[in-house]
């Protein structure tokens, strides 16, 4: 396995062209459009580049994973020639490991991430758990609920379900829910393949990152590590941001203490942000060319204030009642409407709802790009591309 050193913070991706000198002034106001192109620079959006599928999500710190495929387009979309196999082969390979990390949901991160931030982040998750279990709880010791499920969990990889009925045998007059939360919560629990393979899936079955991995969780996970990775990824960003990406509280006292390794700028709102003095910060007006980006993609879920992609009038329209948005493209760097491929017998259909009219550079552009995206996801079918109106 390629295992990568997550104690050290990943390299920054390299300045886009056309970057503005750095200022070190304290307070200096960034606009919206900088802090757009700052971060499409960053995860590979300005211009696609020849990484290796491990490197590219050690950069990422994790791509979120909730729709199993979602990582495939990702890449994609950011990877010079990046084809499924080269994810599928990694996954397979124990390099890369779908686990829930940030805000207690799924990610795909490589082997050292998962060992180094699942510990960062538990109390996040002792935290939901004692929100959403609390009373289910009172009485029962959890140290002992943990060490079985997780005996369980490596005696053979289980779904929840599974794990639910084993747990309810011991504790019958449990709520199996709250004994399943537990060890879901205590156990780090990696999803194995084929789960998340492209052409074949599977039912999520879970076995500990530690029997899967062969190795311990880190025993001094560096919190200041993590924050820098984000920076690297996702900055400029404020202390809200870093705690809306993470779902971590309290990391105002670790952003104090990187505070001289730091620059500090100010948004048009007045809000400080924090970011890398060697980090990519392009000319505002360097150009962003048309990207399709798959469901749950971090670039929309990791700042408090996503107006740096998505504007105010559009965020609506992304809501659900399930928080489960469709795919979404981008013009300009910034989201313009979302799209969906259907597949008959022998022909696979991208069909592209703008959220206001194209211009028609931006539409020849767009559909030249949703052609390479059927490339890649549709394989040999016949292709038809639908703009709507």
């Amino acid at each position: 396995m390629e295992m990568l050193r997550s104690s050290e913070p990943a390299p920054s991706p390299t300045a886009a062209a056309g970057s503005s000198p750095r200022s070190s002034i304290s307070g200096e106001v960034i606009g919206r459009r900088a802090l757009n192109r700052a971060l499409l620079a960053r995860q590979t959006l300005l211009a696609r580049e020849a990484l290796p599928a491990v490197r590219a999500v050690d950069r990422l710190v994790g791509m979120q994973a909730q729709a199993p495929l979602a990582p495939y387009v990702g890449l994609w979309t950011r990877l010079e020639g990046f084809q499924a196999d080269d994810l599928a082969d990694r996954i397979n390979g124990r390099d890369l490991v779908r686990i829930a990390l940030m805000r207690g949901t799924i990610h795909l991160v490589s082997a050292a991430d998962c060992l180094e931030l699942r510990p960062l982040l538990q109390p996040m998750l002792d935290r939901a758990l004692k929100s959403g279990y609390g009373r289910h709880l009172t009485g029962l010791d959890v140290g002992e609920v943990e060490t079985v499920g997780r005996a369980l969990m490596e005696e053979q990889p289980r779904t929840f379900a599974e794990l639910g009925e084993s747990l309810g045998e011991r504790w019958p007059d449990r709520d199996r829910g709250a004994l399943t939360a537990v060890v879901r919560t205590r156990v780090p629990l990696v999803q194995l393949p084929p789960r998340g393979i492209w052409g074949r899936g599977g039912r999520a079955v879970h076995t500990s990152a530690e029997a899967w991995l062969g190795q311990p969780r880190s025993p001094e996970p560096s919190p200041e590590d993590m924050v820098l990775r984000h920076l690297a990824a996702y900055g400029p960003a404020s202390v809200k941001d870093l705690q809306v990406w993470s779902g971590l509280t309290r990391q105002r006292e670790v952003i104090e203490r990187l505070r001289p390794r730091l620059l500090s700028f100010r948004d048009e709102k007045g809000i400080e942000l924090f970011d890398l003095p060697d980090a990519p910060r392009p000319d505002p007006d360097v150009p962003a060319p048309p990207r399709f980006l798959p469901e749950y993609d971090n670039l929309l879920r990791s700042h408090a204030d996503r107006t740096r992609v998505l504007p105010d009038e559009h965020r609506g329209r992304l809501a659900t009642p399930n928080d489960s948005p469709r795919p979404t493209f981008l013009i300009d760097g910034f989201v313009h409407g979302t799209w969906r491929i259907s597949r008959g017998r022998d022909r696979a259909v991208l069909t592209v709802e703008p959220y206001a009219p194209l211009a028609a550079r931006d539409r020849t552009a767009l559909a030249e790009e949703g052609a390479r995206l059927l490339a890649f996801a549709a394989g040999g079918a016949a292709h038809d591309i639908r703009i709507i109106d």
